[in-house]
């Protein structure tokens, strides 16, 4: 059993989006919607399936190819620099949902949203902690503190976010990765350490949400041994757990 909550909704499960959604392509409004609908095709993270009526003509163009989803199958198009995907039955029936990365912005009402939609059913809190945190790999002790932020997300581990002044950088190595998080914003530098790409990171300008993360660094619980007031902890397993696997341009916690 999982020492922290699971996500809510199975692959396959929809739920209506009660946000106006819209997404630009060229400086233009394609879509205009207040009728999509989430569908979870991974189980953390929802996506937006649009009533082609609420798309704007000439920005989707038919292959002339199918592709079979398990929750049905889709006519490919082209559209802006990416793929989108028309159902015509099923529970995304005279809808299509496009690939995050073909349109060039997407907005939930007047707020712009990166990588997916955000999950109605998670939550994402920082929450200010005294507990004393460390986080070491191999006898070597990468951070520690008494003052972490502790950012609690449903579906995954908690992950600590430590003061840059709590963090041993004589044992990281900055890499030029970038993410991006629906609940946290963009990420603005990424560090590895001896045979771990990617394992630690942090926001300089987080969401207004997040502010509390603002200037700290947190580690992959899945990866770095983590003791909490001196209890280790159990490495968790979650879809990045492996660093070979973890997206260089998508989400990260």
């Amino acid at each position: 059993m999982s020492t922290y909550p699971d996500v809510f909704v199975p692959p396959g499960g929809t739920a209506p989006v009660p946000r106006r959604v819209r997404a630009t392509l060229g400086n233009r409004v394609v879509l205009d919607t207040t009728d999509a609908i989430y569908l979870w095709e991974f189980p953390p993270y929802p996506q937006f399936y649009i009533p082609l009526a609420d798309v704007a003509d000439g920005v989707l163009t038919d292959t002339g190819e199918t592709k079979e989803f398990s929750h049905g199958v889709a006519r490919v198009h082209t559209a802006g620099s990416g793929t989108a995907w028309v159902y015509d039955d099923g529970v995304a029936k005279d809808r299509v949902r496009f690939q995050w990365d073909a349109l060039d912005s997407w907005f939930e009402e007047d707020e712009e949203v990166f990588v997916h939609p955000r999950n109605p059913y998670s939550r994402c809190d920082p929450i200010k902690s005294n507990r004393h945190v460390q986080v070491a790999v191999d006898g070597v002790v990468l951070a520690e503190s008494d003052s972490t932020v502790i950012v609690f997300e449903t579906g995954l581990p908690p992950r600590y976010y430590f003061p840059r002044t709590a963090v041993n950088f004589e044992h990281l190595t900055p890499s030029d990765q970038v993410t991006a998080c629906p609940y946290k914003g963009m990420t603005s530098a990424y560090w590895s350490t001896a045979g771990i790409p990617g394992v630690a990171w942090s926001y300089d300008f987080p969401t207004a949400a997040l502010l509390p993360i603002a200037n700290h660094v947190a580690f992959f619980s899945e990866n770095v041994d983590i003791a909490v007031d001196g209890v280790p902890q159990e490495r968790p397993i979650t879809p990045f757990s492996n660093p070979a696997s973890r997206p260089t341009d998508g989400k990260v916690s």
